[in-house]
């Protein structure tokens, strides 16, 4: 089962979106982006219901509850 963070990285690579993209269209500095993909960050509630719409998948899918 893929990781938070490399869920995160393979939903960004498939979309063709850099890190900075993406923390930008989240609002969020690319640091923190970055950590995520790498665990060493987790975001808030707040910033994962915005990758879940971003990506459109559920959170549960980002949280590894759900394959969909």
């Amino acid at each position: 089962m893929l990781s938070f963070g490399e869920k995160l990285r393979d939903l960004r690579e498939s979309n063709k979106l850099t890190q900075r993209e993406i923390a930008a269209k989240l609002g969020i500095k690319q640091p923190s982006y970055i950590r995520y993909e790498n665990g060493k960050s987790e975001p808030t509630l707040e910033c994962l219901v915005k990758i879940a719409d971003l990506f459109d998948v559920s959170v549960d899918y980002l949280l590894g509850r759900s394959n969909y």
